[in-house]
């Protein structure tokens, strides 16, 4: 059955970009990869985004990765693609996300610098530009946004959320809450995401602002603890997120914050434990040792084996 190209419910997953040994974008693993976290139940795919490694590919290469991700998904779910860089950089990836008919964007901060608030809302205008296609802007790093910066996105037409990468709850909810104050319909059905890495630690602590939608990186090499956990948080069931945490997901989490970057290493380094073909990640992001990789695997059997006993 095919989706509305704007539906974002269910667990939304970011596939890898795989490599060759040489560091070439491998399409052929690529597009078994994106099946996979469709089988599987995937509510949408993100494709090229930060688990996608973005910010290490050419354009050429965002819109391969694009046009073979929409060619493998055959419209069974929304296909989004990254865009970001400085601002002429993300204004020519939306209006190629456009041309390549992807079902959306999700906007990554600009490059290096930062600016006001206002200045982030002319940002994501410049990038929008007169495209129509929707846009989804990533509040993080050096890209954050106030409530009433927030609110002016409004005025942008093809902006139909905010994904918060920034970590801030109390800024979330006064964004969220300033957004839905304006009462309007637009203002109603505007999209809140929870973007934070392993976001299933702090998935309730979101949904409690009204911020359900999450990312789940883990949905790339252990979809079936990623899909318990969301079916726990929708039905509030505490018993089961407990478990599932304690025994896997803070241990991950620990291990990610031994070394910069691992929030993508170190997903790409479980992929290859289940078995899939993803390579190398691409500098400067780095490979674990073979005694973090030991307790990965260790976290990854642990966390199964929960799994189980629930």
């Amino acid at each position: 059955m095919t989706q509305s190209r704007t539906e974002l419910d269910g667990l939304l997953a970011f596939p890898l970009t795989p490599f060759t040994a040489d560091l070439e974008v491998d399409l052929v693993a690529f597009a078994d990869n994106v099946d996979r976290h469709v089988a599987v139940g995937a509510g949408a795919v993100f494709v090229a985004c930060g688990t996608g490694e973005l910010s290490s590919l050419s354009p050429v290469e965002q819109a391969a990765v694009l046009a073979k991700a929409r060619e493998v998904v055959g419209g069974r779910v929304p296909v989004w693609v990254g865009a970001g860089g400085g601002a002429a950089g993300a204004r020519a990836a939306v209006a190629a996300a456009q041309e390549g008919d992807a079902d959306g964007v999700l906007l990554l901060p600009p490059y290096l610098i930062s600016g006001p608030p206002g200045g982030m809302v002319d940002f994501v205008r410049y990038a929008v530009g007169d495209t129509t296609v929707p846009v989804i802007v990533y509040h993080r790093a050096n890209g954050t946004f106030t409530a009433p910066a927030a609110t002016a996105l409004l005025d942008i037409p093809s902006v139909v959320g905010l994904k918060d990468g920034y970590g801030d709850v109390e800024l979330m909810t006064r964004i969220v809450t300033a957004v839905r104050a304006v009462g309007t319909e637009r203002a109603q059905d505007f999209l809140f995401f929870n973007g934070l890495p392993t976001a299933e630690v702090s998935a309730r602590a979101y949904a409690a602002i009204g911020v359900a939608r999450y990312s789940s990186a883990v949905h790339c090499f252990a979809p079936e603890i990623a899909h318990r956990f969301h079916r726990a948080l929708t039905e509030g069931d505490e018993p089961v997120m407990d478990a599932l945490l304690t025994d896997f997901y803070l241990p991950l989490v620990a291990l990610r914050d031994e070394t910069p970057g691992f929030a993508i290493s170190l997903v790409k380094t479980a992929a290859r434990l289940r078995g899939d073909t993803v390579g190398p990640v691409r500098p400067p992001l780095v490979e674990p040792t073979a005694e973090q990789v030991d307790r990965l695997q260790q976290i990854i059997d642990n966390g199964y084996h929960a799994l189980k006993a629930l």
